[in-house]
Order: structure tokens, then C-alpha cells, then sequence
């Protein structure tokens, strides 16, 4: 990881002695607790969506249900309508 940075020992406590000097003594293990917390639930989410997954791909799909085809609509029976007599006759 240092190696990433290109950082010898004389610049890794010289920004120790910076962090010191602006947090103070006290603030410090606040401060570690506090990223160690943040990377214990960032590893805790990363299982767990790794696991997730992981599962999911075990899984064995289910076999897919016969769909029937809906039956055919039934035409309606036609209502008859009652004629009206033509105007002026009399029933």
C-alpha cells in the first residue's frame, strides 16, 4: 500500500505529526474508532451483497408454469328488443 504512494518513513511520520498537531491526543482514538467502525461495515456490506449474489446464482430456477390459453370469450346471446307498434295503430 505504501508503495502505492511512493511514501518513506520520513514522510509517514511527518503526516502522523500533522494529524497529531491539528486533532490533538485526545481526538485521535475517537478518530480510529470511528474508521474502524466505517471499514468493519463496509466489509460486513460487501459479504454480504457478495453472498447474496453468490446464492442467487446457486439457485435452481424453477420450472416454468403451462400457461393455458384463456378460453374463447362466449358470444352473448342477442337481446330482442320489443317494436314499438307504428305510430297510429293500436294494439
Amino acid at each position: 500500500m505504501l508503495a502505492l504512494f511512493n511514501l518513506g518513513g520520513g514522510e509517514i511520520i511527518l503526516i502522523l505529526a500533522l494529524v497529531l498537531i491539528l486533532f490533538g491526543a485526545k481526538k485521535l482514538p475517537e478518530l480510529a474508532r470511528g474508521l474502524g467502525q466505517g471499514i468493519k461495515e463496509f466489509k460486513k456490506a460487501t459479504r454480504d451483497v457478495t453472498d447474496e449474489v453468490s446464492a442467487s446464482m446457486n439457485e435452481t430456477p424453477a420450472p416454468p408454469s403451462k400457461q393455458t390459453p384463456p378460453n374463447a370469450p362466449q358470444p352473448e346471446p342477442q337481446k330482442t328488443v320489443p317494436q314499438s307498434p307504428l305510430p297510429g295503430t293500436k294494439i
